[in-house]
């Protein structure tokens, strides 16, 4: 169990495919990050990256607020624009926002309860990766995390939390795409790391006894 879980977390860091699994994607999403149709990727980056960058100078309530009142105002004049086509026209055509007024938009039981067995799942595994790193129970895999914590101390010297998110934001929707026209080439290069630093480990912890875990004798 032990071995799959660090083989699992090599496999993450080093492979893209883990990263952005499609059959565990919503299709709705991979065609949102994959950009399978640009008119409704657009709107969807350009809208939450301008709503995260109008919070790095704005209080969240405002921007809440003024992006409220904007969706208001539009929804608002083109209701009664179509109001008022419909009466110059003499058409029946009804509420212009029927279809989305009639569309089911509550969440499930079934949804709910799938989505938070997710949830703690990885709430579970985030906790007991964490206990085994602070604990020390692997001194080198404790003591990379120790470097990886380190190197973060930097980035929030550099950067605050909004600026990260936008940077994941941005990411989001640049990496998949350039990993999917890349794949072969980013392949290899990550694959050279990978061996690189295994080989590195293992003289590590060949090198030093106590990161060495007991064997149970039988």
């Amino acid at each position: 169990m032990e071995g799959a879980s660090k083989r699992s977390l090599v496999c993450v860091m080093f492979c893209p495919n883990a990263w952005f699994n499609r059959l565990n994607m919503n299709p709705k999403v991979e065609c949102l990050i994959y950009w399978r149709d640009p008119k409704k990727s657009v709107p969807v980056f350009g809208g939450v990256l301008l709503v995260l960058l109008a919070l790095t100078y704005v209080s969240l309530i405002s921007v809440v607020a003024y992006a409220s009142l904007l969706a208001l105002t539009g929804t608002v004049a083109f209701r009664i624009y179509k109001n008022i086509i419909q009466a110059v026209q003499k058409t029946g055509d009804g509420h212009p926002f029927k279809e989305y007024l009639d569309m089911d938009v509550s969440l499930s039981p079934q949804k709910a309860q799938e989505v938070s067995q997710i949830a703690v799942a990885h709430i579970n595994a985030a906790i007991s990766e964490l206990r085994r790193l602070f604990l020390v129970e692997d001194l080198v895999d404790s003591f990379k995390f120790g470097v990886f914590l380190w190197v973060l101390t930097y980035l929030g010297s550099w950067f605050n939390g909004m600026t990260l998110v936008i940077i994941a934001w941005v990411t989001l929707f640049t990496l998949p795409k350039v990993y999917e026209a890349n794949q072969v080439q980013i392949d290899t290069n990550l694959e050279i790391v990978r061996i690189k630093i295994a080989e590195i480990t293992t003289k590590v912890k060949a090198a030093i006894p106590i990161g060495k875990k007991g064997e149970k004798v039988e």
